[in-house]
């Protein structure tokens, strides 16, 4: 148990070292998963299973920015890590979106009131006050989780990042 987690601990803690040296924020950086599982060797026909061994795992998540280093520090921590490193995703997000959040909210309020103000038309009234508002904000889609190729360099995209907005207001008719 010891060798297994003292082995998967001092891998960890070279590629956090590598990353700090490559300018990465230990604030970008958190632990996710410590786990360690029994190995079990198959038993011969006259024996019991026994433990043959242990597997121990440790999951870092960094946050990278800018976006363009990913592939640079993909690699780096595959070199790193050795034949232990396993990546599962790369997912990416915006920084900071509320500037686009408020400009969806804007536009989401102004659909909503053209729309209400043509069906108040359309019923020969006007819209009077507004009785409620409500918001929902969408997701941000990004790419699904994908394997990063054990390259030199992984051809990262990022693809496109929306922000989408939902409002519901209700108005009075007069």
């Amino acid at each position: 148990v010891t060798t297994a987690m003292s082995q998967t601990n001092d891998r960890q803690q070279a590629v956090i070292d590598a990353l700090v040296r490559a300018g990465v924020d230990r604030r970008d950086m958190r632990t996710t998963q410590v786990s360690l599982q029994p190995q079990y060797a198959a038993p011969e026909p006259t024996q019991a299973t026994g433990i043959a061994g242990y597997r121990s795992t440790n999951g870092l998540e960094i946050r990278i920015h800018p976006a363009d280093a990913a592939s640079k520090l993909l690699s780096l921590i595959v070199s790193t890590g050795g034949d232990a490193t396993r990546i599962s995703s790369v997912n990416y997000s915006i920084a900071d979106d509320s500037q686009l959040v408020k400009d969806a909210r804007a536009r989401a309020f102004d659909d909503a009131k053209n729309r209400a103000q043509q069906y108040a038309q359309l019923c020969g009234l006007s819209l009077g006050k507004v009785l409620s508002i409500s918001e929902a904000t969408g997701a941000t889609p990004t790419p699904g989780p994908q394997p990063a190729p054990r390259a030199s360099m992984a051809p990262l995209e990022p693809g496109q990042q929306t922000v989408s907005f939902s409002v519901t207001a209700v108005w009075e008719l007069t």
